[in-house]
């Protein structure tokens, strides 16, 4: 039960209802015992009648029984001929009154839970967004976009449906099954000690049947995630795809994996769809084997009168659908076990760079940035070797070389996307783990070589994280960023929606709407990701322009592929291979004939 430590963790914010659904469901069993033992009296008024006096026969030592029958002679007693009929009348209004209160205290004990089924998915469901929000970047180049989706939807389903939806069977089944074998007990030892030999058999084989559900449900759980991933590449690439016609063959990838994902489902459902039936099969098995053992109480011994036994039947067959139900819950309940697996490896990942509770506060950026001795491995594969740079506070600092050299990496270091693996990063003479995380990310803007901007508003991108932000503001940032000319020629101006991912937009428009954004930010320290390398010429010379205008007083890191457009850096930065090949200002490393040279004869000959 290890598994599902977490789900039971979220009850006990639920005490009450919790109190209440069990409260309800007892007195729901208990009313419908009440209903079925009114068999006996009914049974013994109908074909037993009085022995003559006017009184029932009685030869039941049950107290709840025996006080039903001393009720009813009273009645029989005092109605004369009419006694007998009044009586029958009593038993059937019991029966009614039973029956309502079992189907009240049903419907209570639903009215109840049903919320705290409800609050425990969603809080699972945030849980998980919120993790998705608070782990490091790394975290994501390892997994699968879409396996993550599957496990926020359709493993959270699985769980929704087979582990908390079946919270009631592990409380009502239970309690339904002990509560009647106490009142069997009562009924007939003997008997009932005979019923409990079947029990372990029955438990056995169903056991058997849904240990191997764990495993096949893990299966499906993968083989969903895989499924939705192809979807996602499928989407965001249907360019590419029908570009160079290979529509076939992800059709035959995703019709593969689909077909996997059925067979495995298909083996699933058979396992579960047998528990159900096996167990009411072995049900009926017992029932008949009571049926004779009872029988020869009845008839050979005079142990059991008849009445009793009819009644016995009546209680043992209310366990026989509980005891169903409850093997049914099992098998969903290791179909569930992978999803809360699969949900658990999200929730326990760790989180290597997170909020500094005790973190110093930073509200300006007063002297530099300081890379010390700095080193990043990730996985044990060593990205950045030995880094020793400073920017300081109002200069440009750019970062230059081929792909793979470590430039973005360098970059990401600076808003704690990574956290160093050795040496030190300094902001304004201070380790930058030692502030808060929220306070230095709000000191620096963001321009990345792909927009990312969001299904919404044009004015709500600009406005991303500055929520205060007037119309005003916004138009502003927007002409600073070269971007109000085009907004104003759309259909709803700065209200018009720009569609997933900004798919409304060209290439160009959408870059300036993220340099508008970092320009409401004002912040102090600015971090341009080869933010015009895939651009058009005219669409570059208006980014450019807007970036031009957006590095005005402030600091600096620029990641540059283009390197026409660092020429008036501070500082140029040559990475290879993770070190600090060269550095120096344009001019400097022209005359140094090394690596930048070669880059810029390399690109001026394009």
């Amino acid at each position: 039960m290890k598994r599902y430590a977490r789900i039971f963790g979220y009850l006990k914010d639920y005490k009450a209802r919790i109190a209440v659904y069990f409260f309800s469901i007892v007195l729901s069993i208990v009313f419908s015992i009440l209903s079925v033992g009114m068999l006996m009296p009914f049974l013994d008024l109908i074909f037993k009648g009085d022995n003559g006096t006017g009184s029932l026969v009685e030869v039941t030592t049950n107290p709840v029984i025996k006080t039903i029958r001393e009720t009813l002679v009273s009645i029989i007693q005092g109605g004369g001929t009419n006694g007998r009929i009044e009586a029958l009348g009593i038993i059937c209004l019991l029966i009614m009154v039973s029956i309502f209160f079992k189907n009240l205290f049903i419907y209570l004990s639903f009215y109840a839970l049903n919320p705290v089924k409800n609050a425990i998915v969603n809080t699972i469901r945030l849980e998980l967004y919120d993790k998705i929000l608070r782990l490091p970047i790394g975290y994501f180049t390892e997994q699968r976009k879409g396996d993550l989706m599957s496990r926020t939807t359709n493993d959270l389903a699985e769980v929704e449906t087979s582990v908390v939806g079946v919270l009631e069977g592990w409380v009502t089944y239970p309690l339904t099954i002990i509560i009647n074998l106490v009142i069997l007990l009562v009924l007939s030892a003997q008997l009932t000690l005979f019923v409990l030999l079947f029990i372990p058999i029955m438990g056995f084989i169903i056991g058997r049947i849904t240990r191997s559900l764990k495993k096949q449900s893990r299966d499906v759980a993968l083989k969903s995630g895989e499924s939705v991933s192809i979807l996602d590449e499928t989407l965001g690439g249907l360019r590419v795809i029908k570009a160079f016609n290979v529509e076939s063959v992800l059709q035959l990838k995703f019709r593969r994996v689909n077909e996997d994902l059925v067979s495995t489902k298909n083996k699933i459902s058979f396992k579960r769809d047998a528990a159900s039936p096996m167990s009411e099969f072995l049900g009926v098995s017992i029932f008949c084997a009571i049926l004779y053992f009872g029988g020869r109480l009845v008839l050979g011994n005079n142990i059991m009168e008849a009445s009793a036994f009819i009644t016995y039947l009546a209680l043992f067959y209310n366990i026989i659908n509980p005891a169903k139900s409850l093997s049914t819950s099992f098998s969903n309940m290791q179909k569930g076990t992978a999803a809360i697996h699969r949900i658990e490896e999200v929730l326990k990942a760790p989180v290597t760079v997170d909020e500094n509770p005790e973190g110093k506060q930073i509200k300006s950026f007063n002297a530099a940035i300081e890379f010390k001795n700095v080193s990043f491995s990730y996985d044990d594969f060593s990205i950045l070797k030995h880094i020793n740079l400073t920017v300081r506070k109002g200069t440009t600092v750019a970062l230059v070389g081929s792909s793979g050299s470590g430039k973005s990496t360098l970059a990401d270091l600076v808003p704690r996307f990574h956290d160093v693996t050795a040496g030190e990063l300094l902001i304004d003479g201070v380790n930058i783990k030692d502030y808060s995380l929220k306070e230095v990310r709000n000191l620096m803007g963001i321009v990345t070589q792909e927009p990312i901007l969001f299904n919404d508003t044009i004015a709500n991108n600009i406005a991303l994280g500055k929520e205060n932000a007037s119309e005003q503001d916004i138009i502003h940032a927007a002409k600073i960023a070269n971007a109000h000319s085009f907004i104003e020629h759309k259909e709803n101006g700065y209200q018009t929606n720009i569609g997933d991912r900004g798919s409304k937009l060209s290439g160009g428009e959408r870059q300036r709407l993220t340099i508008a954004r970092a320009v409401l930010k004002n912040p102090p320290i600015l971090i341009l990701d080869e933010a015009t390398s895939s651009l058009d010429t005219e669409s570059e010379r208006l980014v450019q322009d807007a970036i031009n205008h957006l590095m005005q007083d402030r600091t600096s890191l620029v990641i540059a592929h283009r390197l026409s457009t660092v020429r008036h850096a501070d500082e140029i930065v040559v990475l290879q291979k993770g070190e600090i090949a060269e550095r120096g200002t344009h001019d400097s490393l022209i005359a140094q004939d090394g690596i930048y040279k070669k880059l810029v004869e390399m690109q001026e000959v394009k």
